[in-house]
C-alpha cells in the first residue's frame, strides 16, 4: 500500500512524461537543444487534455518543456513542484522554437510506456518509464547503458502480494491500527485538494453545480450531495491543472481522490470514531490496489469504475456492514458501472467521479438492506475474486478494441 499510494501533483501521466525527461535532461548533464518523446496509446490518451499544474496549459508539449527546464527527477510525480511563473514562460519559449516532437510507440504491447530522448550539440540521452509512473527501466547517454532494467510485466511486480478479497478485508479490519494509520495522510491530503477546489472556479465545476442553490434543491444537502460535491470537487482541480498535490492510488490521482473522500465525508456525517475511519479507507484503497493487479495501470476502463468500487466497500463497513455484505456492495458496482470508457484525463472526468460515487452510495445502501445482483445476472458470480476478475477480463480484453478506438477519434477531431 505505501508504494502504490504516493503522493502527486497533476494529472500522471502528463507528469510521468515530464519526470521521464527531467531525467534523460539530468543524465544529458545540461538543458537540451530538442526533446523527442515515444508514447504508448494509453499515455497519449490520459495526457492529450489535462491542465499541467501551474501553467494554465492543457496537454504535452509544456509537461515536456518543464521537465527538460525545471524538472528535478529525485522529486518522483511531484516533478515539477519548484515551478515559478517564470517558468511557464520560458516553457512557451522551448515549445514556440520547435524544439518538441512527441509519437506513438506503437510496436510495443506496454500500455504504460515512456520513451525521452533529449539532445545538445554533441551529445544525447534516453530515459524510459515502463510498467509504472516512476519506474525507470533504461537510461543511456551516448550510446552507452546506465540502466538496463528488465520488467516482467508491464502491471505487476515480482513482490506483489497475492491477494483474495478475503485477505483484503481480514487486513483492513483486524491489523493492529498503529500499522494503519499512514492512510489519514492520504485522506487529509485528499481533503485539503477538495477545500481548495472550492476557493475558484475549476473545470466544469461539478462541485459547485451540486452544492449550489439549484444543486440543493434537486439533490438536497445530505451526505450523499456532500460525498459527490467532495470528490469531484478535488478532481474539478487537479484535472483543471490546480498546483494542488493529493495522494494517488494505483499510479492515478482520480483513484486516489475517489477511493478516499466518499469514505472520509460519509464518516464525517456519521461521526464515527478514528479508527474505524482507518478501516474503512484501509478497506477502500486496498480493494483498489487489488483490482488493479488484475486490471492494470491503463485501460480502456475508466478508473473510478475501480475506486468508486473500493469506496463502497468502505461506506457499507461504516454501515456496520460485515464481510458477506461488503462482498455485495462490490459486486453490486461491478453489476452497475463496468463499461464506462476511459477517453484520458481531462477536466470532464469530476463528471464520471461525480457518478461513480453517487453509484458508490447506491450500492452499499443496497448491501446493507441484503440486496445484491446475482450470479444469474450479467457477469457477476457467486465468488467475488470471479467477479473482480471478470471485470478486469472486460477491461483488458473486451474493450481493447474500443480503445483503440477511443484515441482514434481523439486525436481525428476536426
Amino acid at each position: 500500500m505505501q508504494r502504490e499510494i504516493i503522493p502527486a501533483i497533476g494529472c500522471t501521466e502528463p507528469i510521468a512524461v515530464s519526470l521521464c525527461v527531467a531525467k534523460a535532461t539530468e543524465t544529458l548533464g545540461q538543458k537540451p537543444e530538442r526533446v523527442e518523446v515515444f508514447l504508448s496509446p494509453n499515455v497519449l490518451k490520459n495526457a492529450m487534455g489535462v491542465g499541467i499544474p501551474g501553467t494554465g496549459m492543457i496537454g504535452l508539449p509544456i509537461a515536456i518543456a518543464l521537465g527538460a527546464l525545471i524538472g528535478k527527477s529525485e522529486y518522483g510525480l511531484e516533478v515539477l513542484q519548484d515551478l515559478k511563473p517564470s517558468d511557464v514562460e520560458h516553457g512557451k519559449l522551448f515549445i514556440y522554437g520547435q524544439r518538441i516532437k512527441i509519437d506513438l510507440k506503437t510496436d510495443i504491447e506496454d500500455k504504460l510506456y515512456i520513451e525521452a530522448r533529449c539532445f545538445s550539440e554533441t551529445e544525447s540521452s534516453t530515459a524510459v518509464i515502463r510498467g509504472s509512473h516512476t519506474q525507470f527501466s533504461y537510461i543511456e547517454k551516448n550510446g552507452t547503458e546506465l540502466l538496463k532494467k528488465e520488467i516482467e510485466s508491464t502491471d505487476e511486480k515480482k513482490d506483489d502480494v497475492s491477494l483474495t478479497f478475503q485477505k483484503v478485508y481480514e487486513f483492513a479490519v483486524e491489523s493492529p491500527i498503529d500499522e494503519l494509520n499512514f492512510i489519514l495522510e492520504a485522506a487529509k491530503m485528499n481533503r485539503e485538494a477538495s477545500v481548495q477546489s472550492q476557493k475558484q472556479n475549476y473545470g466544469h465545476n461539478v462541485a459547485k453545480s451540486v452544492m449550489g442553490e439549484k444543486g440543493k434543491l434537486l439533490f438536497g444537502e445530505n451526505p450523499h450531495s456532500r460525498m459527490i460535491s467532495a470528490t469531484a470537487g478535488a478532481c474539478d482541480a487537479r484535472m483543471d491543472g490546480a498546483l494542488i498535490p493529493v495522494m494517488s492510488n494505483s499510479g492515478s490521482g482520480n483513484q486516489g481522490v475517489a477511493a478516499t473522500l466518499p469514505v472520509l465525508t460519509y464518516a464525517e456525517d456519521t461521526g464515527c470514531n478514528e479508527e474505524k475511519l482507518i478501516r474503512a479507507l484501509i478497506l477502500s484503497n486496498l480493494s483498489v490496489i487489488y483490482i488493479k493487479q488484475h486490471l492494470g495501470r491503463l485501460s480502456a476502463l475508466c478508473g473510478c469504475v475501480v475506486a468508486s468500487a473500493g469506496s463502497s466497500c468502505g461506506i457499507t463497513y461504516l454501515m456496520g456492514g460485515n464481510y458477506e455484505q461488503i462482498t455485495f456492495a462490490i459486486k453490486n458496482m461491478i453489476a452497475n458501472i463496468t463499461g464506462m470508457i476511459c477517453d484520458g484525463a481531462k477536466p470532464s472526468c469530476a463528471l464520471k467521479i461525480a457518478s461513480g460515487t453517487s453509484t458508490a452510495m447506491l450500492s452499499a445502501l443496497m448491501a446493507i438492506e441484503n440486496r445484491v445482483v446475482s450470479s444469474q445476472e450479467g457477469i457477476v458470480d457467486d465468488d467475488v475474486d470471479k467477479t473482480i476478475r471478470n471485470l478486469a477480463i472486460i477491461g483488458n480484453k473486451g474493450m481493447a478494441e474500443t480503445d483503440k478506438i477511443v484515441l482514434k477519434v481523439m486525436t481525428h477531431k476536426g
